[in-house]
């Protein structure tokens, strides 16, 4: 059988305040494509489906279409929740989207009720798919745990018991099946995209690749947005985003995997580009510079970074001469040199990431680790 394996589509990601809604469509539109000239038998999207947990009706409506058109001809869909999106909206697709054949797993759920998925693929295999959504560590690591116990402990926790549920889940895969995994997660060895959210991805969000079994011909894995295999017992790959989420991302190539697989053997793997959404591109020069390159970025969102002297009305020529200038910075060193010994009359303009990293620099408390449990507390309280 031939799987369509995507994964982190963001739908409703806005960029510098610019809608990328037109993209989006335009990718989702390439991937059906994919999916038809393929002729693939099922489609995985290992979640991340929209950038929001709270997705606007345009964003639903286009992430909708989508799936069902990746339905048509009797190809089985997968889709699972991933960090950013909501789980409990997922599930309210889930009984209306499984009339229609679609599977849904927006949250965990036991191997007999739709944790471990069983059907016959168009092709004629039996497949057995184990699908685990994104699973927070306050979920997987329950409250009264982590009142004792070190973080390093609680990290570890985290792993074993994600391995104990995909055990669980993959327990009834057989020799004559097509055994698939499906999770939304961090591998220690993955590389990052840019776009991530990086408080829940990071120290307490890793698990092992050894969670996944030996039987398993194939992990289709979400959550990092670079196309990557991860060494392990079994094929284990990213897909990666079908577009760069943003400028982090703008060295990625954005894309898809085609999947081959049969009962008793390793999936063979083929990458598939996905061309239709803008390049993302970051540019240096003077004002001389960026416009002697302005006729080879029209179609780009770009990052300028001017080498002139502040000025009023700077980054308003820059977009003029380059309209799709989204950020304009002035390059370090034409910026005015801050006197330390001066503290900043007000914190306003300020995040609250930020403000918590200069109080632990000031304290000489410096820590990747609690600023990153910050961040994510930060987010979880925020949403």
């Amino acid at each position: 059988m031939k799987i369509l394996h995507t994964a982190d589509w963001h739908v409703g990601k806005v960029l510098k305040g610019r809608s990328r809604t037109d993209e989006h469509r335009a990718v989702l539109r390439e991937l059906v494509s994919l999916a038809r000239e393929e002729d693939v038998d099922a489609v995985i999207v290992a979640g991340d489906l929209f950038d929001t947990s709270a997705p606007t009706p345009e964003a639903q409506a286009l992430v909708l279409n989508a799936v069902l058109a990746l339905r048509e001809g009797g190809r089985d869909v997968v889709v699972l929740a991933g960090n950013h999106d909501n789980p409990q909206l997922l599930e309210v697709y889930r009984p209306v989207l499984g009339r229609l054949g679609i599977h849904v797993v927006g949250t965990f759920r036991r191997p007999g009720q739709g944790g471990t998925l069983s059907f016959t693929a168009r092709s004629g295999e039996p497949v057995r798919l184990a699908a685990l959504p994104f699973l927070s560590h306050r979920y997987v690591v329950r409250a009264a745990d982590v009142l004792t116990g070190t973080s390093a402990e609680h990290n570890r926790d985290y792993a074993a018991r994600v391995a104990e549920l995909v055990q669980a889940l993959t327990a009834g895969f057989e020799p004559g099946t097509v055994n698939l995994v499906t999770t939304h997660g961090t591998l220690p060895s993955g590389r990052f995209g840019g776009g991530e959210r990086r408080a829940q991805s990071i120290f307490s969000y890793y698990f092992e690749p050894t969670a996944f079994p030996a039987t398993t011909q194939y992990a289709a894995l979400g959550h990092l947005h670079r196309r990557q295999q991860i060494p392990g017992p079994c094929p284990i790959w990213y897909s990666g985003s079908p577009l760069a989420v943003d400028f982090g991302e703008e060295d990625n190539t954005p894309g898809a995997l085609l999947v081959t697989v049969e009962p008793g053997r390793p999936a063979v793997v083929r990458e598939a580009a996905i061309s239709s959404a803008r390049p993302l591109a970051t540019r240096t020069g003077t004002l001389e510079e960026l416009e002697a390159m302005a006729g080879g970025l029209t179609e780009t969102w770009l990052r300028v970074i001017v080498a002139e002297k502040p000025r009023p009305g700077l980054a308003e020529t820059v977009r003029e001469i380059l309209p799709t200038a989204l950020e304009v910075t002035v390059h370090e060193r034409f910026q005015p040199v801050r006197d330390p010994r001066r503290t900043p009359s007000s914190g306003a303009a300020r995040g609250p990431r930020e403000l918590f990293r200069d109080y632990l620099s000031g304290a000489g408390r410096d820590n990747d680790q609690v600023a990153a449990l910050f961040d994510r507390l930060h987010e979880e309280v925020t949403g």
